[in-house]
């Protein structure tokens, strides 16, 4: 079977995460969406997206069945999608959620031509950036399921204290001397990840391929740790896509860091707000702070970002693509997209500086930082231009 991921009105919304990438590929859980419905369906995957990510995130063609990025796959729903015939369409509410039919139809079209099934169950649907942390613990537990069931652990070292049943290392992976207490929730350990030495952990909590988790960590129930990426010091239901690091001490809180990301030491974020009272956000569509509903809200970091040493990011925290944070002092709530500063003022850090420090970054993981990728971020530095007023 193939699949076309279809991004609706949410890959706007959840800007600056998308900025980079549809919506399908944003990992919550253990996987990306695109890999739910891969592993659910063994299906391969392509995506409908924006087309300046068409390059690098290309549509399958010749494909009938679309789905949208944008919901996480559960049995339920799954069953319905496996039972679509031609030309049917399944809405919740009014949203589309998968279509069958000829290659070429985009969902708002599908809408409007194909005979709709109302699906009234319960799903993920990922529309706010916070809706990644918020939904992570739920999603981790469906991905551990979907990963571990009827495979047996790799050994698991006895210098690690072990409690509770759900604790699944892939091969490779390794860990000393730690603690492990999955009786809050499943822990996952990806292939050749690493827990060093005298780390405390609870689930649910996933570690991806190739990570690593330094020592003396404590970190809390709800958190992921994408592939390629090292971790440290305190983090509580946060999400890192990948590639990316926070690996000293300091506090990363109902947050979620995208890709290429590098956090300094003692980077500090606040996740609840003095007077207690429900946190906003920046909104990209309005360019006004929009209400999360949510007591407890930190940082959201899109791709290629980075902050300095001992940098403090305030309650609901929005990091564009490519800002570069620093200084002393508390930086404002929305920091745009390819700006370079602090609480005392930001400047444009402009596209050809930023690639020679992004090509410096993927060569530390031997990958080409090539045209394809260079073209992307030049379409979100203009896409962008509008948010960025000093």
């Amino acid at each position: 079977m193939t699949i076309n991921l279809f991004d609706d009105s949410s890959w706007a919304s959840l800007r600056p995460l998308t900025f980079t990438r549809p919506v399908a590929d944003l990992r919550i859980g253990i996987l990306t969406i695109a890999e739910k419905w891969a592993k659910y369906l063994d299906a391969d995957f392509g995506f409908s997206t924006q087309q300046y990510l068409s390059v690098k995130y290309p549509a399958k063609k010749n494909v009938k069945l679309f789905i949208n990025g944008s919901v996480c796959p559960d049995q339920d729903l799954l069953n319905v999608i496996s039972a679509l015939k031609d030309g049917e369409l399944i809405l919740s509410g009014n949203v589309v959620i998968a279509f069958n039919c000829i290659d070429g139809l985009n969902y708002e079209q599908a809408l409007q031509q194909l005979k709709p099934i109302n699906y009234e169950l319960p799903l993920i649907k990922v529309v706010y950036p916070e809706h990644i942390f918020a939904n992570n613990p739920a999603e981790i537990r469906k991905d551990f399921e979907l990963l571990t069931k009827g495979r047996t652990s790799a050994k698991i070292s006895n210098t690690n204290q072990l409690l509770g049943e759900d604790i699944f290392f892939e091969e490779g992976a390794k860990a000393e001397c730690s603690v492990l207490n999955s009786g809050y929730g499943p822990i996952y350990v990806g292939k050749n990840a690493e827990i060093w030495e005298g780390s405390l952990i609870r689930g649910s909590f996933a570690l991806c391929d190739n990570s690593s988790i330094k020592m003396g960590a404590k970190i809390y129930s709800g958190t992921t740790i994408g592939p390629n990426s090292r971790a440290g010091g305190e983090i509580n239901n946060s999400v890192i896509w990948g590639n990316s690091a926070k690996g000293h001490d300091g506090y990363l809180g109902n947050s979620v860091l995208g890709e290429w990301c590098n956090i300094g030491a003692d980077t500090n974020n606040s996740n609840l707000k003095n007077n207690y009272a429900e946190v906003k956000l920046y909104d990209y569509e309005s360019k006004n702070m929009r209400n999360t509903n949510l007591q407890f809200c930190g940082l959201i970091m899109a791709d290629h970002s980075k902050s300095g040493i001992n940098t403090m990011f305030n309650t609901g925290s929005i990091v564009g693509v490519s800002a570069n944070v620093f200084g002393g002092g508390l930086p404002p709530t929305h920091i745009p997209d390819f700006s370079w500063g602090g609480a005392n003022g930001f400047e444009n850090y402009k596209l050809d500086k930023m690639f020679e420090t992004t090509e410096k970054v993927f060569a530390r993981k031997n990958i080409a930082f090539d045209q394809t990728e260079k073209e992307i971020l030049t379409n979100v530095y203009e896409l962008t231009t509008a948010h960025r007023q000093f």
